[in-house]
């Protein structure tokens, strides 16, 4: 199958996809879908310190604190990799989250899972792609829906990334944005801002690199699970905390 006809082929299955009936759907406060860059610019190294990176942000208490303080208490919580257009693996499935004891489950399939893709492109739209049918085709019904989507480079396979963007932003769902920058790309998070996030309070938050890849997922993680605004790039300079831009569509 051509690449030209894998996209249609996706773009039709977005369109016609059918989800479960509301009432055959557990309610919770988020369905969020981590994506994380599995493309081959991402040497063994780095997906090291990108899976150790997720399972330590979720392992903080301030996490689970940020789950409990919804008004249903859980979130529903899924892991992907993904690199090019048909390259996408799910490495923890969707799994409901209350807890200290839930988290480190999720943590510990994170850890333990190995590395399923080590080359590809990168398609950046067709992740989104991908994340749009997860979150229609799962057994849940968030309050909020949420794409959170990392990466070390722009497209190079696939769909673009803003069509990506705008198909996820018209079905109500934000998706936001780590970029990893570089020296080879030191300007990720420009793509990332024009490109890539979308929807009702959307950010991105870049990582200086994969060694800082946790400090930035951590300061995400929290800001999507409780729903907070983000905070002025002042007030976060001044308590020291990673910030990024944040950007709404109507």
């Amino acid at each position: 199958m051509s690449i030209m006809l894998r996209i249609l082929t996706l773009a039709l299955a977005l369109a016609l996809g059918v989800s479960l009936p509301a009432a055959a759907q557990e309610r919770v406060d988020l369905e969020l879908i981590l994506m994380a860059d599995g493309s081959g610019s991402v040497d063994h190294e780095e997906f090291l310190l990108q899976r150790r990176g997720y399972a330590r942000a979720l392992r903080q208490p301030r996490v689970v604190n940020a789950i409990r303080s919804g008004a249903l208490g859980r979130i529903a919580l899924t892991y992907v990799e993904w690199s090019g257009h048909s390259l996408q693996v799910s490495i923890v499935p969707w799994t409901v989250i209350r807890n200290a004891a839930d988290v480190e489950g999720f943590a510990q399939q994170l850890e333990k899972q190995p590395r399923a893709l080590e080359g590809g492109g990168t398609a950046v739209g067709s992740a989104i792609l991908y994340g749009v049918q997860s979150l229609n085709n799962n057994a849940y019904k968030g309050t909020r829906r949420v794409i959170d989507l990392s990466g070390d480079g722009p497209d190079k396979d696939g769909v673009a990334a803003a069509y990506g963007r705008d198909q996820a932003v018209a079905q109500g769902i934000t998706v936001n944005g780590l970029p990893i920058l570089s020296l080879r790309r030191p300007t990720l998070d420009v793509f990332f801002m024009d490109n890539v996030i979308g929807g009702p309070g959307a950010f991105s938050i870049p990582a200086k690199g994969f060694k800082d890849f946790y400090s930035a997922i951590l300061t995400k993680l929290i800001r999507e699970i409780a729903g907070r605004a983000a905070p002025s790039p002042e007030r976060a300079v001044a308590q020291g905390l990673p910030h990024g831009k944040q950007r709404s569509f109507p």
